[in-house]
């Protein structure tokens, strides 16, 4: 095993000296819009607690009453001693949210987007994948027994043109695209791309990760913003890791499809089911995003001055309404030094870069959230366009 570690070692030092490889950072304390890292306060833009929510005081204490009620662990996969009442209670509140006939609870988004890709494809059928998917997707497809092509970011006559070449009767096709790009935050015309995969006998697969209770009436999603029913998907992934602020995932689709993931989807077969505890926390966290409409209106005046005062900076930030807000510099390196450059006047910014997103387009990513004020944001920009500036 010699030559593994040297190989291991010398992949560490490649990425190292392209200044890429990544190095965990530990939180010491976790306040919304403030964190703190070794005994030093931050401005927080880089979480995706978008509505707030991970810190609400419901939220907390339906965490610890749910443990105290329901154990802390689950104690088995779902089919075995998995599934509680908690667990149910959730699944039933998500149908009433969301218009699904059934949901499936997973530990997390990206075990949830390769069960969903991996079990209801076969190897007679195709994927066509939007090129910015997310990895989860992106392996979920390379990992399933069909066969997959991908097309241009968001670009309908690209899809347009593969579901005209490839699709048949002989097989069956499924288009994958988010409800919002976690690196470029923009949105795709899901009624478009619905109208498309109805012209072309095609089911259309959505991971709504960073749409869920941002979009929509009550935060249902990218879907219900733009007037798109839950019937008029194949299936629609999302988790409780990002707007909801707790952690886990699940899918929601007709009983049929919800039915089969149940009996064949190895991640969730053979995965043990969610805490109850944790279940608990997102069952109050759904009941407050749908419920509290200020968050949402707070997040998008959040958004709004954001983009105000980066335009008037001239940042080159890229087209999005949503929480994700991209400032593009290019060079992984210069995007290290910027996200440096903030950490000493206590902005806590993280530079994106390959492979998480094309060599060439390193950025830093800022995610807003609900909790920011607009003396945060006055200052981030300025400080933005002040090392900018310093770097380029």
């Amino acid at each position: 095993m010699k030559i593994k570690l040297e190989q291991l070692q010398q992949a560490l030092l490649q990425r190292e000296a392209l200044q890429l490889k990544r190095t965990p950072v530990t939180l010491a304390r976790y306040q919304g819009r403030m964190l703190t890292v070794a005994s030093k306060d931050y401005l927080n833009f880089s979480g995706n607690d978008y509505l707030g929510l991970a810190n609400d005081p419901k939220v907390l204490q339906a965490y610890a009453e749910g443990a105290l009620q329901y154990g802390a662990g689950s104690t088995g996969s779902p089919l075995i001693t998995g599934q509680h009442s908690i667990h149910q209670q959730l699944n039933d509140s998500l149908c009433d949210w969301l218009g699904f006939e059934r949901t499936l609870l997973f530990s997390s988004g990206f075990a949830a987007n390769q069960a969903m890709l991996m079990t209801l494809t076969d190897k007679d059928d195709l994927l066509l994948l939007d090129r910015l998917s997310h990895a989860s997707l992106i392996d979920g497809a390379i990992h399933s027994k069909a066969s997959f092509k991908r097309f241009g970011h968001n670009d309908l006559a690209a899809l347009t043109k593969l579901l005209q070449r490839y699709n048949s009767e002989q097989q069956n096709t499924m288009v994958v695209t988010e409800g919002v790009f976690s690196m470029d935050g923009d949105t795709p015309n899901l009624a478009a791309m619905v109208q498309l995969c109805q012209d072309y006998n095609a089911g259309l697969l959505l991971d709504d990760a960073h749409g869920l209770g941002v979009l929509g009436d009550q935060g249902r999603g990218s879907a219900a913003e733009q007037g798109v029913a839950p019937s008029a998907l194949f299936c629609t992934m999302a988790n409780f890791g990002k707007a909801i602020g707790v952690g886990g995932a699940f899918i929601g689709a007709s009983k049929t499809v919800i039915d089969y993931l149940e009996q064949f989807a190895r991640h969730y077969v053979y995965s043990t089911a969610l805490s109850p505890a944790l279940c608990a926390a997102v069952l109050a966290s759904v009941n407050l995003c749908r419920t509290e409409q200020w968050r949402r209106d707070k997040l998008q005046q959040n958004i709004q001055l954001f983009r105000q005062l980066a335009l008037a900076a001239d940042l080159p930030i890229l087209a999005s309404n949503t929480p994700i807000q991209a400032v593009v510099v290019g060079c992984a390196e210069k995007a290290l030094q910027l996200s440096l450059a903030l950490k000493q006047q206590q902005i806590w910014l993280t530079a994106i870069r390959p492979p998480t997103v094309a060599t060439g387009s390193s950025r830093l990513r800022v995610t807003l959230n609900c909790m920011h004020q607009a003396d945060d944001i006055k200052q981030l920009v300025n400080n933005l366009r002040k090392h900018y500036d310093c770097i380029t």
